[in-house]
Parts: C-alpha cells; structure tokens; sequence
C-alpha cells in the first residue's frame, strides 16, 4: 500500500487526478504492472486528455506497445537472458527487465533516467516475484554486460547514437521499436514484426502499433 501510494504520488505531477492499478498488458499478459487506471476519468482518454498525457507523460504509468513485444519476444525465446548479466534502458515500467529475470538472466538492470520510472521498476518487480537492480546511467554497471534490451528509444533522432554505444557496450542487444522504420545503421537484424497497442490504449496512430524486433551483429 505504501508503495502504491508512492507511485501515485509520482503519477500526481502530471495527472492531477491520476492513480494507479494492477493490470496486466494485452500483449504480455504473464507480467503484472501498476499503471494508469483509466477509470479515474470515467471512461478512456479523450483526445485532449491522451495529447496532454503525451506531452508530459509519466511514461513508466504506461506500458508502451515496444516494451510488451520485447517482454513476450524474450519470455518466447529465453536463451537470449539465460544466465546473463542484462541491462535494460529506458526501462519505464519495468516489464522487459522483469521478463529477462523470469526468463532466467543471472542479474537484470533496469535503466532509467527517470527517478519516478525507477520507483515503479522497484514495485512492479514485488509484484512478480523476482529482484531487479535499479540505475540511472549505465556507468553503474560494474559487471561485464552480456546483453542490453530496449524498447521505444529512438523517439528522439538524438538518440540514435544509442545503437552504436549500444554494440560498444555488450555483444549483444535486443531492440524493439516501432517509431523508426528503418535504423540508420546496419549492424542490427529485423527478427520479426508484432503488433500491440500502448496499455492503457492511448489511441495512437496505427502505424505505431507495428513493432520491429532487431539483432544486432557483430
């Protein structure tokens, strides 16, 4: 209860009226996460309401459809965080760090420049039973990095030096993304294409409801 009202506390800053609830994402539905509970508005988002959520989002109140497809990419297809030191960044909610611990990682980083995203990476991984270690910068991890994940982070063209520091840092990354369709790199694979919607649904545009899985190669 404690750490719930946390969240809600955090959730105030942008949503004055916002709570969080226990649900669990359509398309990871094995993973249970605090987020935004819609019924606190009497109904879903209006347009205004999701613009105004979209320009000063709590973004760890909402799990992003890259972040699902990469949590249900990895508990499909486990050997990827087998006994692995991962890394994710930009973790928001914590369901991709959450799914490497299940599917069976050694020890599992959540990255998040966001304070208020790593409270709730703390309470979402109570809530499924397994221990994350949480960080602000990368520079944190002492351990050699076997794998890094991550979804949704080349919103912003300035991020896309990530992909090349990504591949510096570990031998391998796991990338999801479904605002870019085609990375101005080649040293990522496209694996495959799933779709998902942003839970609580946000009503984006269709096309960022595509969401591209990449490899990257050596």
């Amino acid at each position: 209860m404690i750490q719930t009202k946390k969240l809600n506390q955090n959730l105030h800053k942008t949503l004055s009226k916002g709570r969080v609830a226990i649900s669990q994402p359509a398309a990871c539905p094995e993973i249970s996460l605090h987020l935004f509970d819609p019924k606190v508005l009497e109904g879903p988002l209006s347009h205004d309401e999701a613009q105004a959520v979209v320009a000063e989002p709590a973004y760890w109140s909402f799990c992003w459809a890259s972040g699902q497809v990469l949590a249900k990419y990895i508990l499909l297809h486990p050997q990827y965080v087998k006994d692995k030191v991962v890394v994710d960044v930009g973790s928001g909610s914590g369901i991709v760090a959450i799914a490497a611990t299940l599917a069976g990682a050694r020890l599992v980083y959540a990255c998040d420049i966001d304070e208020d995203a790593l409270d709730a990476v703390k309470v979402n991984s109570l809530q499924n039973g397994v221990s994350i270690q949480t960080i602000k910068s990368l520079d944190e991890v002492v351990e050699k990095i076997d794998l890094i994940t991550a979804a949704d982070v080349l919103y912003d063209r300035d991020n896309f030096s990530l992909l090349n520091l990504f591949s510096e840092l570990a031998p391998q990354v796991l990338l999801a993304d479904s605002r870019v369709r085609t990375l101005p790199v080649d040293h990522y694979l496209l694996q495959t294409t799933m779709e998902a919607r942003t839970w609580p649904d946000l009503n984006e545009f269709e096309e960022f409801n595509q969401v591209r899985i990449y490899v990257s190669v050596q």
